[in-house]
Order: structure tokens, then sequence, then C-alpha cells
């Protein structure tokens, strides 16, 4: 009895400690989050402008047919999925390589990773990997998502792949959180958006400016997708920890319960012993 006693209390002592560690990475889940939801509102405004004169470029040129708005049979597609570096975040991870598979089902993608656990996940099913340079999703920022941006424009126009999709979690809410797709090569057509402007002079022509303004706008989707989903990864991974703290305070009780009820056996159990033993004495 005295045994698992000692057991029960172990054990308790063991989930106190996890405890601690859980409740650290919920506060810390929870401050991360309250930056990255600023970042997002902050980048908001940008990609809006960007998309906005790209709106207008197409609507002045539309019969120009230029090569960032052709329709391909889409036979090369790029993918370009965005995820953490680490777990312990529920279903966050798996729910945007979930997407990302049964988009590939039909065709043979490369991958453009975002992230060590978006990394090992394709390299381990042996997925065409185009590079590794961003396997590190925290440490990414707006010059990265430059450099990202560049580089699949110039493979697009080499024609290293024909579309191009973005895989992410969009963060809806501290308890919502979706796993999120868009083509943003090429470009959607903005005819709905945008009305014709007869008047606009654009310097060298548009074209040229085309192939200034949509690195920057690519840019500027990715950085919007990691920064959707950097929040979306905070505020999983702070609700994982708030469930993992209210699934060990349950066995916290359950155990000092049984702990109780083992030590009233066991004084029981010696008084039982101590009246037996002064009635033989009688």
């Amino acid at each position: 009895m005295a045994a698992s006693m000692k057991d029960i209390k172990n054990r308790i002592k063991s989930i106190e400690n996890t405890m601690q560690i859980t409740k650290a990475m919920e506060l810390v889940a929870t401050s991360k989050l309250r930056h990255a939801k600023k970042t997002i509102e902050n980048t908001e405004p940008y990609f809006a402008a960007l998309k906005s004169a790209i709106a207008d470029i197409e609507a002045n040129f539309r019969e120009n047919n230029n090569v960032f708005f052709k329709k391909s049979e889409q036979k090369k597609p790029l993918f370009v999925v965005i995820g953490g570096d680490r777990g312990l975040a529920g279903g966050f991870n798996q729910n945007v390589f979930k997407l990302a598979l049964s988009k590939m089902e039909n065709c043979e993608a490369s991958v453009l990773p975002v992230g060590r656990k978006v990394r090992d996940f394709f390299v381990h099913r042996e997925k065409n990997v185009l590079e590794n340079s961003y396997e590190i999703a925290a440490n990414v920022h707006i010059g990265d998502c430059l450099d990202m941006g560049k580089r699949i424009v110039s493979g697009y126009l080499a024609g290293e792949f024909d579309c191009v999709y973005i895989f992410y979690t969009k963060f809806n809410s501290m308890l919502s959180q979706t796993a999120e797709f868009e083509e943003i090569l090429p470009l959607e057509s903005f005819e709905k958006s945008a009305q014709k402007k007869s008047l606009t002079i654009y310097e060298p022509s548009a074209d040229g400016l085309m192939e200034q303004i949509v690195p920057l706008y690519i840019s500027g989707m990715l950085y919007g997708a990691v920064t959707q989903s950097r929040a979306a990864e905070h505020a999983a991974r702070r609700t994982a920890m708030n469930s993992a703290n209210k699934n060990a305070g349950e066995m916290i009780d359950e155990l000092s319960i049984k702990f109780n009820r083992a030590r009233q056996a066991a004084i029981t159990q010696e008084i039982t012993e101590i009246v037996a033993g002064s009635g033989s004495n009688d």
C-alpha cells in the first residue's frame, strides 16, 4: 500500500512539472499571438495597394494578353506550403499537409516548403522539393518573402512551372484556424473589380511595369500568408496548451482522490491491526 501511495505521489509530481511547462508555453503563445495579429493588421494596406495597382494595369491592357495573366494547362505546378517548425499545436501542420496532398493527387507538383515540419514532411514522402532556404518559418521576414517572390517569378517566366499555389493556415479567431490555398500565378482577372481608365499612362510600358510590380505583389501575398499562418500557429498552440492544462488538472484531481483513498485504507488497516493486537493481549 505504501509503495502504491508513493507511486501516486510521484505521478502527481510529474504531472505538476509538465503542467508548469504547458502553462509557460500557453503564456508565450498568447504573447506571440498578440504581436502576430498586429503584424496582420499592418500588412493588409500594403497588399491592398499592390492589388489595386495590378487591377488598374490589367483593366487598361487586358487585350495585351500579358504572360502573368495567361492561363495554362497547369502541367507543372509549384506549391508553396507554409507550416511550422515545431509540433504541440494540435492539427495546425497536419491540416495544411492534408490539403496540399489532396491537390497533388492528379499532378506532380514541386514544393517550396516554408517551415521545418513542411520540409521534413515532403522530403519523407520523396516529393520534388524546390529548395530548403526557408526551413525556419519563425525567421522568415519581408526580405525573405521578397527574395522568394523574385525566385518564383523568375522560375515562372523561365518555364520551370506554369502555375503557383500557396497553401497556408488562415487565422480566423482565437478558436478557429482553417487551411487555405490560393493561386498566385498566373494572376486572376480583375475585370469585375477595376474599370478601364483610358487616360492612364504607364512608363516605360504596362508590360515593363508588370515585371517590376508582380514580384512585389507575389511577395506581399507570401508575407500575408506567412503572417496569417504564424498567428494561426500561435493560436493553435495556445488552445492545445490550454487543453493540456485542463487535462493535467483533471488527472491531478483523480490521482489526489486515489491517494486519499489509499491513505485512508492504510490508516484503517493500521487501526484494525492495533485493535486486533490489543484484543489478543487481553
